[in-house]
């Protein structure tokens, strides 16, 4: 998995891609040192100055670019990958079906992959495969949905509501700021009773007063979330009062 980070073919980001290869480039492994080296070579300088206009790149990163004499260009990069890695796995486009759905003959490639092919398609694949990715019980693949580029916040939306997914997806999400100022997504991370009680209770104080209400007499959420609502409910009526 390392020396095909160090090739490049794992972060979908450019910036993810740039700080994986800076790391690998002290990897123990020379074969993953050397690997990771020629990777970075091969990013064109014009790569390298889009990213360094971006305001978030991390200080560290601007420098390694700076010392290669490559200032920031006019223009910041997108989040598109800074190099390309020719993919092994087969398109699956045609495994969804006129709704949308991905068939049973799609989930059956997917499952024989390797977790390094799964994860690739995770970042890079259809919505179709994201969906049926997401729950995979490996944490990497199901992670890997996550830092998709092609992700959207519907798709969000729907796995905050999935109660077959691990309670990782569950707490990254609920963790990313950008996606929890939407109330669709905190409201569908409350009310599953996979996501962990902690979150659940640190997201209850977004909630309207009327879904508050309807978690107080909600068996699928956890005792303690019920409790919480309760007496959020109570110090709300004791304040007016």
């Amino acid at each position: 998995m390392r020396l095909e980070a160090a090739r490049g073919a794992v972060a979908p980001r450019g910036i993810e891609q740039l700080a994986l290869l800076l790391v690998l480039t002290g990897d123990p492994d020379a074969d993953i040192r050397q690997t990771a080296a020629s990777t970075l070579e091969a990013i064109p300088e014009s790569a390298l100055a889009a990213l360094s206009a971006r305001t978030d790149v991390p200080a560290e990163m601007r420098r390694w670019i700076e010392e290669r004499g490559i200032a920031p260009g006019p223009v910041a990069a997108s989040d598109d990958p800074l190099v390309e890695v020719g993919d092994d796995v087969e398109d699956g486009a045609g495994d969804a079906d006129a709704a949308g759905a991905i068939q049973p003959k799609g989930i059956a490639r997917l499952a024989a992959l390797s977790v390094m092919q799964r994860m690739k398609v995770a970042m890079r694949g259809t919505r179709e495969e994201r969906a049926v990715l997401v729950r995979d019980p490996n944490r990497l693949v199901a992670s890997a949905v996550l830092s998709s580029p092609k992700l959207t916040e519907n798709e969000v939306e729907s796995f905050a509501r999935m109660a077959n997914v691990t309670e990782d997806v569950l707490r990254v999400i609920a963790l990313n700021r950008a996606w929890v100022k939407s109330y669709s997504i905190t409201l569908n991370l409350v009310r599953n009773p996979k996501t962990p009680v902690g979150q659940s209770l640190h997201l209850l104080n977004r909630l309207t007063e009327r879904d508050v209400k309807g978690l107080t007499t909600d068996r699928n959420v956890p005792e303690p979330l019920r409790i919480a609502a309760r007496k959020k409910l109570s110090d709300k009526a004791g304040t007016r009062g």
